[in-house]
């Protein structure tokens, strides 16, 4: 059993890098096994389709990302200890799952998600817009649309982890405390 749980796992970590990498629709299913190291059968034995396998894979990482997100987060903290919890959460997050965060944002829409990947994806969406709309009412976050504030603040962070990943800027401590800081301050209101 140990070793169908390891070519299982196998398999969704070889098509989270390929997906993150490639993309869903240049990714095939000959690819995913060629990384896994397993029979392109063998997939199937997991998976009905390469659909089913992304939705699994997304749900799992968009499960993981809240459970990130929510654990010791400050409800009754201030706005900026709630920003900070959330940031931290995003490099928690990408430290024990590379690609993930990149592939969520890249294969959150409805052509290839199933209802129960979309709901879920909702379920992330509501846990960050509910953050910067209670900042709005207590005007400490920008009146913007709530999707703009999450653009900027989750597409700087893909961003500066897509850097590091390529070796172009060292992640240090100071480093992550100042990119926190100038995200905190394009979002907190002035």
């Amino acid at each position: 059993m140990e070793a169908a749980t390891n070519k299982r796992e196998d398999i969704l970590d070889a098509a989270l890098v390929l997906f993150a990498e490639r993309g869903f629709d240049a990714t095939t299913i000959p690819m995913i096994a060629t990384r896994a190291n397993v029979g392109a059968g063998t997939i199937y034995r997991y998976f009905v389709n390469k659909e089913t396998l992304m939705n699994q894979l997304f749900r799992q990482y968009v499960t993981r990302f809240l459970d990130t997100l929510r654990n010791g987060f400050p409800s009754n903290g201030t706005c900026r200890q709630q920003f900070s919890h959330i940031f931290n959460s995003m490099v928690r997050f990408t430290l024990d799952n590379e690609h993930a965060l990149y592939f969520i944002k890249t294969h959150n829409r409805p052509r290839v998600l199933d209802e129960e990947s979309l709901a879920l994806y909702q379920e992330l969406l509501d846990f960050t817009r509910d953050f910067f709309e209670a900042g709005k009412e207590t005007n400490e976050i920008r009146k913007m649309p709530a999707n703009a504030l999450i653009a900027i603040v989750f597409g700087a962070f893909i961003q500066l982890h897509q850097l590091v990943r390529e070796g172009a800027v060292d992640e240090t401590r100071e480093l992550l405390r100042d990119y926190e800081e100038s995200c905190w301050d394009a979002v907190r209101a002035h």
